[in-house]
């Protein structure tokens, strides 16, 4: 029985050749999400606003949600915002009340006596300001500790100019993502932090690889050009690659269409993330490599392999 590959054996695909075309077009995506981050913003859950968030379910399975939505206007509790998901489900997001801890619990008890006998309550989160500001700056702090000490890993691992390569990578990653959540306007909660920190491991797996077997090749073919070099280094690591990457999106697919809608938004976001990290190692991170003075670090005492590898020959084209 013949086993299954994703990708060919021997690949010639021209990735390095491909900048022309990745730099600009993750530039101007990147320059599209900051333009788009300031217009529309991210759409922040309650984790970052404080509130009071309830998801109930409609024991006849059908919900009426302008009806909900007059429902719970009439309660008097400000502003509030009424969504529908999945079949039957209605979610009600009340701003954060003033008086403290005992006004936010009265926004509960108005609520099960107008929905309790038409509605089954399925999930009720009440977050203050104050911890709403307090996951704020732990969130963020989370992220940029975590992109710096990974900087600091590869620094050693490797040279400091595969290390700035990666960080490229890795905050293109993360500003795609961002420009993701803002166009789907998924809600931004702590569970985003941890699928933007978990976009930023699979990143770096993604480029990691790819760069110890550019480091490896380095020391076994000193005299080749630079970027047919990193065209094989891609090449070489391309079967792996695919099949991360496909092995990880079916597994997030699942989740998507199987696990329901607390995990959903996490699960659609990681999809994405995959994509993205997958991309940016081989268009985006590798061929910056062209750009940082990488063949600086080569060992000098190593005997140069003068050989052309099989899967550089010829001039085939992907």
């Amino acid at each position: 029985m013949r086993l299954l590959r994703i990708v060919p054996d021997n690949t010639r695909i021209k990735f390095v050749r491909r900048r022309v075309f990745s730099f600009p077009f993750s530039a101007l995506v990147s320059v599209a999400t900051a333009v788009l981050l300031l217009v529309w913003g991210l759409h922040f859950g309650i984790d970052f606003t404080g509130g009071t968030l309830i998801e109930m379910q409609a024991r006849n399975g059908q919900a009426n949600v302008s009806v909900v939505r007059q429902a719970a206007n009439a309660i008097s509790v400000g502003e509030v915002e009424v969504q529908e998901f999945g079949a039957g489900g209605v979610s009600i997001r009340v701003p954060v009340q003033p008086g403290g801890e005992s006004a936010q619990g009265e926004v509960v008890t108005k609520a099960r006596a107008a929905f309790e006998k038409d509605y089954e309550f399925r999930r009720v989160e009440t977050v203050g300001p104050r911890v709403s500001g307090e996951l704020v700056q732990s969130g963020t702090l989370g992220v940029v500790l975590a992109i710096l000490a990974v900087m600091v890993y590869l620094w050693f691992r490797f040279e400091l100019q595969f290390a700035i390569g990666a960080i490229i990578g890795t905050m293109h990653d993360i500003v795609l993502t961002v420009g993701f959540f803002v166009i789907t306007q998924i809600e931004f909660n702590m569970t985003s932090i941890a699928a933007i920190l978990t976009i930023v491991g699979y990143s770096l797996n993604e480029t990691v690889v790819v760069f110890d077997r550019t480091r490896e090749l380095m020391r076994r073919y000193k005299t080749m050009p630079l970027d047919e070099l990193l065209d094989l280094s891609v090449n070489t690591t391309l079967s792996r690659t695919a099949m991360t990457a496909t092995t990880t999106a079916l597994s997030l697919l699942a989740l998507v269409l199987f696990g329901g809608e607390a995990i959903r938004g996490f699960a659609v976001v990681m999809l994405f993330g995959v994509v993205i990290c997958t991309y940016s190692a081989m268009f985006v991170s590798t061929p910056a490599l062209l750009y940082l003075g990488v063949r600086s670090g080569r060992m000098a005492d190593e005997p140069a392999d003068t050989s052309v590898p099989v899967s550089v020959q010829g001039t085939g084209k992907a």
